[in-house]
């Protein structure tokens, strides 16, 4: 079964929230549809504010399989009105000890752990958790577990469809890139830096997302998590100027999705 008859369809309502229409499947990556302009704070005397509200209000995106959530514990993954939409949702994947704090039956994994989704006349769909580390070396201890997925309808033969979570660039990502065919990657951009801690970074650069590209041999790249967060210092134009450096071969391959548009990627 090719991508092309399994479809895919995309639509990014805002951060890294992502309703994903994957063959008959609707998945929604890390739920954040709390209004602009309120702060939050991420522990360690970090935090952030709000600068844009979602594109599609929750209740337009329901019903939905599963979430795919990277992690927990900052709003900016899971904000209060995304917290109050996994009770309407059968399955929400996460990593492990984000399972155990949300209870409720939500699936966590640990990087390369496999769940498989199962809904009557479909085709199993299955979810492999890939590494991330969203910060510097040593710092899992302080900004908690993150992961991503990679997604595979049964038959499929054509590659993964491969959402990084937040995570920096570092041995784990590149683990993806050896293990895995990856047909489609989703990105979590953003450069997120916080005054506290400088210039050390917490997501992935344009760059980074370059070489990435690169490494996983990706056909399309999808840029979320750049835009809606004052903590994020690299936004699309920042990410831009970084591609224009890049081969055109790899350039071609990024696809910036209108926010809060339904977009069909293979046309």
């Amino acid at each position: 079964m090719t991508r092309a008859r399994l479809g895919l369809r995309l639509t990014h309502v805002g951060g890294p929230t992502l309703l994903i229409e994957y063959g008959s499947w609707r998945l929604l990556t890390d739920p954040t549809f709390d209004p602009p302009g309120r702060r939050y704070s991420f522990g360690w005397g970090t935090g952030s504010r709000k600068v844009a509200g979602p594109a599609v209000p929750a209740h337009d995106l329901l019903p939905v399989d599963a979430v795919l959530l990277s992690h927990d514990h900052h709003a900016d993954n899971l904000d209060d009105a995304g917290r109050e939409l996994l009770g309407s949702v059968p399955v929400v994947v996460t990593t492990a000890s984000g399972a155990a704090r949300l209870g409720g039956g939500a699936r966590g994994l640990r990087p390369w752990e496999r769940t498989t989704l199962h809904v009557a006349d479909r085709l199993p769909l299955e979810v492999t958790a890939t590494p991330a580390r969203h910060g510097p070396p040593l710092s899992r201890p302080i900004v908690g577990d993150v992961v991503g997925f990679a997604l595979r309808e049964e038959g499929q033969d054509d590659g993964v469809l491969w959402i990084s979570g937040d995570t920096v660039l570092f041995d784990g990502v590149r683990q993806v890139a050896e293990r895995l065919r990856v047909d489609t990657a989703v990105l979590h951009l953003g450069r997120v830096r916080f005054g506290l801690t400088g210039p050390v970074r917490y997501s992935m650069t344009g760059r980074e997302a370059v070489e990435v590209c690169r490494l996983t041999g990706a056909r399309t790249v999808v840029p979320v998590h750049y835009e809606g967060w004052s903590h994020f210092s690299q936004g699309r134009d920042g990410v831009e100027h970084d591609l224009a450096d890049a081969p055109e071969d790899v350039r071609r391959r990024f696809r910036w999705l209108p926010i809060g548009v339904r977009t069909e990627l293979d046309a």
